[in-house]
């Protein structure tokens, strides 16, 4: 931890290493492979590139960055899509392995990597997402390193009615219909119709640079009946859970004398979560928990103050007074809170897939922030 989902130019971005889709063999093609080989000094970087010789799909090798921002490139070979059923997804999965393998070894703190094989291998993008999800998540579990998996266009990433309808309904629930209204002013469709056909229909490109809907039925169709891997419905796999117990008096009066970060860690301790598991689990930087920690910086952002409500688990009450501490509150006219509130009341406390709802709605992640 920490971990950004990001809408860049991996070329440009000043980290210590990137992840390049490269060719098995010494040269270049199209995509990625070309951009970088471009921005780094197509023959320089073809001569280190020859020096190691032929990749192994799902295998990786590292060479300078010479004129690119970032120190290191890290290439990796993938594979084409075909059906889902001829071990694209394991080359794929060894593909980032091999890749955070690497930077462990150069010791490197933060890494940039493209959401693999979504391009001109084919892979359907949901399921491209979900590999680089559960990859990244199982990796940084046991790293310290910034991960930002980045995507290059409005297509690389899509929203689809069959993974976040359930959001979208609630968006249409709970946004206050005049903000948006006055954002978007009314046309021949209106109330929640007109905000889905804006949101799927791709009226919110420009300032929420949405995308468009891509089933989850390839999936489904290429695994034959498999469990989906996707993180997204693995968070919400309980989402009919009952609702929390509420608290005890005696509970809430307890605690009403405490500051945002005391309550905070009164929380870890009842649950029984070390530090360093709740600074991995709210998905902040190392030096923004300990600013935090020490008192250094007295009160978060809400950013920071909604991750920790979902790495602490807690209910839709207790978020609310946790805020309160640091004098922030939920808003109805955020659709950024509204995602985040989604996913507390149906006690899915996973911020990856928090993360990539948010995402794919156009709005800001949560996590690795300043304090």
């Amino acid at each position: 931890m920490p971990f950004q989902i990001v809408r860049n130019d991996i070329t440009k971005m000043r980290v210590d290493a990137i992840v390049n889709p490269a060719s098995g063999l010494p040269g270049y093609g199209a995509g990625i492979d070309k951009a970088v080989y471009e921005a780094a000094g197509a023959e320089a970087l073809y001569k280190r590139r020859a020096e190691i010789g032929r990749i192994e799909c799902g295998a990786a090798a590292v060479t300078e960055g010479l004129a690119l921002p970032a120190h290191y490139i890290i290439h990796t070979v993938g594979c084409p899509w075909r059906d889902g059923l001829s071990g694209e997804e394991d080359i794929i999965r060894s593909c980032y392995r091999s890749s955070f393998a690497e930077a462990t070894g150069l010791g490197i703190e933060t890494l940039a990597v493209p959401l693999l094989a979504s391009g001109s291998f084919g892979f359907p993008k949901g399921i491209a997402m979900s590999i680089a999800l559960s990859e990244i998540k199982s990796f940084l579990d046991d790293h310290d390193l910034t991960i930002y998996l980045v995507v290059f266009d409005d297509e690389s990433y899509s929203l689809s009615s069959e993974r976040f309808g359930d959001i979208d309904a609630y968006i249409d629930s709970n946004y206050v219909a005049e903000v948006e209204e006055e954002e978007y002013p009314a046309d021949d469709l209106s109330g929640a119709e007109s905000r889905r056909e804006r949101r799927r229909g791709g009226l919110f490109k420009t300032n929420r640079k949405m995308m468009a809907a891509e089933s989850m039925a390839i999936r489904e169709e290429a695994t034959m009946g498999a469990a989906p891997a996707a993180n997204f419905m693995q968070a919400m796999a309980f989402a009919d859970a009952a609702p929390a117990p509420a608290k005890k008096l005696e509970d809430v009066v307890k605690n009403l004398d405490k500051s945002f970060m005391e309550l905070v860690f009164t929380y870890a301790d009842e649950k029984g979560i070390t530090d360093v598991e709740l600074q991995k689990k709210a998905n902040i930087n190392r030096k923004a928990f300990s600013k935090l920690r020490c008192g250094t910086t007295k009160n978060p952002s809400k950013a920071t103050a909604l991750c920790f409500a979902i790495a602490l688990e807690l209910s839709l009450d207790e978020t609310k007074d946790l805020l309160s501490r640091a004098g922030l509150a939920l808003s109805p006219c955020s659709r950024q809170d509204i995602i985040v509130q989604y996913f507390i009341e149906h006690e899915a406390y996973d911020l990856y897939a928090v993360n990539e709802a948010l995402f794919a709605h156009g709005e800001p992640t949560i996590g690795d922030v300043e304090a």
